[in-house]
């Protein structure tokens, strides 16, 4: 259930156990992605440079918020999905870095630091400036 906990520091190891007890894993993709699975997949893994289609809403991160959700800026739900090739720099980095760690037809949180996001220059009328942000992922195919 945790393919990366061996690259994962002994803090994440105890956060990953604690949050399967509450039904939910979470692993660190990489410094500044937290993901959390909501449903596990059963498919392939991306690799680098595939092309995959994705359906997503994201938020600002709100601490005050029990589930940290503050305002929704995006979503491809009723639109269609998003596809795009991951890895690469097409997207964010916290979306290159948590999107090739999940399988196909897994939902997960990506909890994103606003360095792997748009960082200090925001996304002007959309983000601000050093804003972290979360997203609720499903990836649907690897095209």
């Amino acid at each position: 259930m945790f393919p990366l906990i061996s690259r994962l520091s002994n803090t994440t190891r105890t956060q990953a156990s604690f949050s399967r007890l509450r039904q939910f894993s979470s692993t660190a993709a990489a410094m500044g992605v937290t993901k959390t699975i909501l449903k596990e997949g059963d498919g392939a893994i991306p690799k680098v440079g595939d092309k995959v289609t994705i359906e997503y809403t994201g938020f600002l991160k709100d601490t005050s918020k029990p589930d940290n959700k503050g305002a929704q800026f995006d979503s491809s739900v009723g639109r269609g999905a998003f596809v795009t090739a991951i890895g690469v720099g097409q997207v964010i980095k916290g979306w290159d870095e948590g999107v090739t760690t999940m399988k196909v037809g897994e939902k997960a949180t990506l909890d994103i630091t606003s360095d792997f996001a748009y960082g200090d220059r925001g996304f002007p009328g959309h983000i601000p400036a050093r804003a972290d942000l979360l997203f609720d992922v499903e990836l649907q195919k690897i095209n």
